[in-house]
């Protein structure tokens, strides 16, 4: 048998084979046993999960967050740009504040609602109706168009280049799996899948890692390090991909990752993501009833920590063992051949560095991982749809039905979505970056109608409405004009276009800043002139002196010391790829 084979031989596909059908085993075990506890359905539990502990909370955080889009994405970019992107991935500190400061808001209107909340939920409470509707189509409209078709259309390429199996039998199957998944699991399902594919991703991509390094420096892997930062050094035109951040106009990467403004745009749609975000958030939200206000927010706390932890990771697990495959690709009989002008190229890097630096039997290990990781991303997205679906369309408009009912709603919605996602994946394919620019759109105004909503009890409900959807029509419009001009690259002649340049060539992030000033600015003119927030609005952002002890009482030493080491960890890093 050729242990260092560049191909999956059969005991990959043995070891594969066995790993998912236990997976599968473990997961339908634990639905069981949570079904048997509730005794029936329950729709709060199908779509919420119940009080999970914090280290599940944690890991089930990090997995909806890793899907193929790192698998093929990160480590692809990481081929090409080297450290850019890490401004996106190293936002551990980011998922903190969810923990510390959003947690309590959203316990508070749980309290006040009598039920677990969805994003619109919190809009419809603390603005209008409308405000909270809006937000569940635009989100629901986004899930369709961009994520579930993305995740699919990337695990297609991963498939492709890992197993070979043809793109579309690797997409389509993806999706089929998943949506059985989904459908049967419910957030249990999604969270027991989510708390067994981590450890395996983590520690097969840190295999990858380590011995791609080793590879690298000819079994040295300081010395691997070493030739990895020559070569990245010496990528694009001598200006190099070591570092985050690109100030000269000359450097190739400098239009993508302008300056300092990156770190300030990547940030605007972290705090989206993470703190607002309907498929993140849901994580945290899980509760047991008439559980203790202090037990809940030390229990959520402490998986946003947990998964700060985590999300440190990404960079070290996909990002620079894309470095490392384009420097290998440099190397003489590494196997890895690799032309980073060309993206499908580039998409192919983490995959062959799976095929070509791990050993038989452990690639079907490792891929064990990677499937997992795959299936509980795109199930998270799923479960999202099916609860946003349900309780901000259809409980309302069916009230008192069973639970049992409730939850064939979900089911059925979510098939839906899969139909849905199926079918724009063919356009979607064609699309090139739009899949960016309608994220970063959707996350400009939900930054400004949480954050002022929160933070300020004078903002009206009015002005909420109008910052929802007036600053997501200025984004369309943004993004129609990318499409007429190519990202702004086109030449475009005619005194409309001479007169409106700065709207459609400025680069995004720096765009996305100032859209979010105009966005904010405008909330604030708006509630100059609509009527204020009730008396239940205000209530719904303001502490009471007992909800303020629950808060005190529900972090301790170990709370502080974890969040500052998080904190600590991503400075380091700044500090080391500057």
């Amino acid at each position: 048998m050729n242990w260092n084979s560049n191909e999956f031989i059969w005991l990959d596909w043995v070891i594969l084979a066995i790993g998912l059908v236990g997976v599968v085993a473990a997961v339908w075990y634990a639905i069981w046993k949570d079904k048997k506890a509730q005794q029936g359905e329950d729709s709060s539990a199908y779509l919420f999960g119940k009080g999970e502990p914090w280290y599940v909370i944690g890991m089930a955080i990090f997995a909806a967050n890793i899907g193929s889009e790192h698998l093929v994405g990160l480590a692809g970019t990481g081929a090409k740009d080297g450290v850019g992107m890490a401004h996106w991935e190293m936002q551990g500190w980011m998922i903190l504040i969810l923990g510390w400061l959003f947690v309590p808001f959203y316990q508070l209107l749980i309290n006040k609602m009598g039920k677990i909340i969805t994003m619109p939920d919190f809009l419809k409470f603390r603005y209008t109706q409308r405000t909270g509707s809006w937000l569940s189509i635009i989100t629901l409209v986004a899930y369709v168009l961009t994520k579930v078709s993305v995740t699919a259309f990337t695990g297609g390429i991963f498939f492709k280049y890992l197993l070979g199996i043809p793109f579309w039998y690797g997409a389509i199957g993806l999706i089929a799996i998943t949506a059985i998944f989904t459908v049967f699991g419910g957030m249990k399902g999604v969270m027991t899948l989510s708390s067994i594919q981590t450890p395996i991703l983590i520690i097969g991509s840190f295999l990858v890692l380590f011995l791609g390094l080793s590879a690298l420096g000819d079994g040295s892997i300081t010395q691997g390090w070493s030739n990895m930062m020559a070569a990245c050094n010496a990528a694009h035109e001598g200006f190099g991909t070591t570092h985050m951040f690109h100030t000269d106009p000359g450097d190739p990467m400098y239009p993508q990752f302008p300056g300092y403004v990156v770190f300030l745009g990547a940030s605007i749609i972290g705090f989206w993501y993470w703190c607002t975000d309907q498929h993140i958030v849901q994580r945290v939200l899980g509760q047991v009833p008439g559980e203790d206000n202090k037990v809940v927010m030390a229990r959520a706390r402490r998986g946003t920590i947990a998964a700060g932890f985590f999300k440190i990771l990404p960079c070290f697990m996909f990002l620079i063992p894309g470095m490392i495959a384009y420097a290998l690709s440099l190397k003489t009989g590494s196997g890895i051949e690799m032309d980073i002008t060309n993206h499908e190229s580039t998409d192919g890097a983490f995959a062959m560095m799976v095929k070509n630096i791990l050993p038989a039997g452990v690639k079907g290990i490792v891929t064990i991982g990677f499937v997992c990781a795959l299936v509980a991303s795109l199930a998270a997205f799923f479960n999202s749809c099916a609860t946003l679906f349900t309780e901000d369309f259809y409980k309302p408009m069916k009230k008192g039905m069973s639970e049992a009912h409730y939850v064939f709603v979900g089911r059925m919605a979510t098939v839906v979505v899969v139909l849905l996602g199926l079918a724009w994946m063919p356009i979607m394919m064609n699309m090139g970056n739009l899949y960016s620019y309608l994220q970063d759109i959707q996350s400009l105004a939900m930054v400004a109608v949480f954050t002022l909503g929160i933070f300020s009890k004078k903002i009206t409900p009015k002005a909420g409405e109008w910052g929802l959807i007036g600053g997501f029509l200025i984004g369309m419009v943004r993004l129609i004009t990318n499409v007429i001009t190519d990202s702004g690259k086109a030449a475009m002649d005619g005194a409309f276009w001479d007169a409106t340049s700065w709207f459609w060539q400025t680069n995004w992030l720096i765009f996305e800043c100032w859209l979010l000033v105009v966005i904010i600015i405008l909330m604030i003119v708006v509630s100059c002139f609509t009527p204020a927030p009730s008396k239940e609005q205000v209530d719904a952002i303001t502490f009471t002196p007992e909800f303020k002890k629950s808060i005190r009482e529900s972090w301790g030493l170990w709370d502080i010391v974890g969040t500052l080491v998080v904190v600590g960890l991503v400075s380091c890093f700044y500090a080391y790829f500057w």
